[in-house]
């Protein structure tokens, strides 16, 4: 009985092991806070995983720049399905890799500008702000923060889409100036971060004046922790957009999959998630409109965007401007 009874309990075992590897399973690179506890990636990989019959599991970057960098050293070898959270800067390179798939979803979403693409598909989107205490005194200008004797976290464009963002919103609003700009900017520059978390650990910690962020962030300090003292500078050169995108891997062993989580992000599910766990504005307005402190996103009077061919054509050039101010 005993030799039977180990059998059938082996048997057992080989079945549910073999339903298991049944399962399909979706492999999402994403950056760290949109997986971590209190972002949305839990609730969007159970919410998936209710509707796809199958199994989310994230890898993490940095941040997003970082994203299209390990793909780019893993090559055909990745096991990634789907990219959750390049940006409207990194598009065209992202595109010239090759490395991504048309995603089937061409959906209408309510962002201020116009979006068509066959590739890269948005899921949230923001302005990008230096986030202070409120009763910081507030520059109104990059020039006048330049000028003034704060101190700020900012993060590394080359691995961080916050950093980049900065340094495309410094290249639109001074041009060939930029260089000029960011070499007065360099004594107020407390340190350089790889991602957004550790900018903004530092900033809460106390050890700088601001934190290179988003508009939306004091919205999180209202709504999680009923704090009103947290400010988003707006600048008289106008706030630089973000818009964050998500796309299938070519290489994908289940592109059906892939394509399915790409629609699942622009559902009423999801996008009703973003703003109070991503922190940022939805792409498609949910059923419930946008929390109670959350600012309109028509009070940026000045919005500021280069086109993907602009900011690929001046990202290695505004890149090296900025390092080198720095390194002086």
């Amino acid at each position: 009985m005993k030799t039977k009874y180990l059998i059938s309990v082996a048997g057992l075992c080989l079945g549910a092991s073999a339903a298991m590897a049944d399962v399909p399973e979706l492999t999402v690179l994403t950056y760290d806070s949109f997986a971590s506890e209190w972002g949305p990636g839990p609730a969007i990989k159970a919410g998936f995983e209710t509707v796809c019959d199958c199994t989310v599991t994230y890898q993490i970057a940095i941040d997003g720049a970082a994203i299209l960098s390990r793909l780019s050293l893993e090559g055909g070898a990745t096991k990634v399905d789907v990219a959750v959270g390049l940006d409207s800067a990194l598009t065209a390179a992202a595109r010239a890799s090759g490395f991504f798939a048309p995603s089937g979803v061409d959906e209408a979403t309510d962002l201020p500008v116009a979006w068509n693409d066959d590739i890269f598909v948005p899921f949230d989107w923001g302005y990008f702000a230096f986030v202070a205490d409120a009763d910081t005194p507030a520059p109104d200008s990059l020039r006048e923060l330049a000028d003034s004797d704060l101190k700020v976290v900012i993060e590394d464009p080359r691995s961080s889409t916050p950093g980049l963002g900065l340094i495309l919103w410094a290249k639109s609003a001074y041009g060939d100036g930029a260089g000029a700009l960011w070499a007065d900017m360099a004594d107020n520059i407390l340190t350089v971060t790889p991602g957004w978390s550790e900018a903004y650990g530092l900033f809460l910690n106390g050890e700088a004046d601001a934190v290179l962020s988003y508009t939306t962030s004091p919205a999180y300090h209202i709504i999680a922790e009923g704090d009103a003292g947290k400010v988003a500078w707006r600048f008289d050169e106008g706030q630089y957009m973000q818009i964050e995108v998500a796309a299938a891997l070519a290489s994908s062993d289940a592109p059906g999959l892939a394509r399915d989580f790409l629609r699942y992000l622009q559902s009423d599910a999801v996008q009703a998630l973003i703003p109070t766990t991503n922190w940022m504005y939805p792409v498609r307005m949910p059923e419930g409109g946008l929390p109670t402190g959350f600012d309109d996103p028509a009070a940026v009077v000045k919005p500021l965007l280069m086109t993907e061919g602009e900011a690929a054509a001046l990202h290695d050039t505004a890149i090296e401007e900025w390092r080198a101010a720095l390194a002086r």
